[in-house]
């Protein structure tokens, strides 16, 4: 009897499963990897954290200029030397001059895989949280109008209050 009780009260528990994910990979085939696992973590109904920091904050950018004033001659350079958003990314290998990402984006549309944009949108429909790195930010002259809506912007320690709480921990 006792152990029905239990049992009931256990099924009754809702547990909620975390996993976090910190990108610092600006590459185009790191970052669709590390969208499918957060796309399949969230369709399971797992809460899922992505950390940006560094160079993986670029495939967060607008594609077009944002102008900003207020930039150091060394970030305005910094600005225009990095890609801005998932279609001006490279690989991590077989980059071919530019050629790879183009190459990997027409096998992924053949084999009906959803783009880097699908997927982070997907992402954000099934409430993935996109926490952009405000370090790196910093470091790297980036303001949040350069940046697509909807993210949240903190520290590490942030991060590593989300990680103390998952399941599963990665860094890409």
């Amino acid at each position: 009897m006792i152990d029905e009780q239990l049992e009931r009260e256990a099924d009754a528990v809702e547990t909620t499963t975390r996993k976090t994910i910190v990108l610092f990979s600006g590459e185009f085939d790191k970052l669709v990897a590390a969208f499918v696992i957060a796309n399949g973590a969230a369709a399971m109904d797992d809460e899922v954290t992505m950390f940006f920091t560094f160079w993986s904050i670029n495939a967060l950018r607008r594609p077009e200029k944002v102008a900003i004033s207020g930039k150091t001659p060394l970030q305005k350079a910094f600005s225009l030397m990095m890609p801005r958003g998932p279609g001006r990314l490279t690989t991590s290998h077989m980059n071919f001059a530019g050629a790879g990402p183009k190459l990997m984006k027409r096998m992924m549309r053949e084999q009906k895989v959803m783009s880097l944009d699908e997927l982070i949108a997907s992402a954000r429909e099934q409430g993935v949280k996109i926490v952009v790195c405000q370090m790196s930010m910093d470091i790297m002259g980036l303001k949040a109008d350069e940046l697509i809506d909807g993210l949240e912007f903190a520290g590490v320690a942030s991060y590593l209050s989300d990680a103390d709480d998952a399941n599963v921990n990665l860094f890409i």
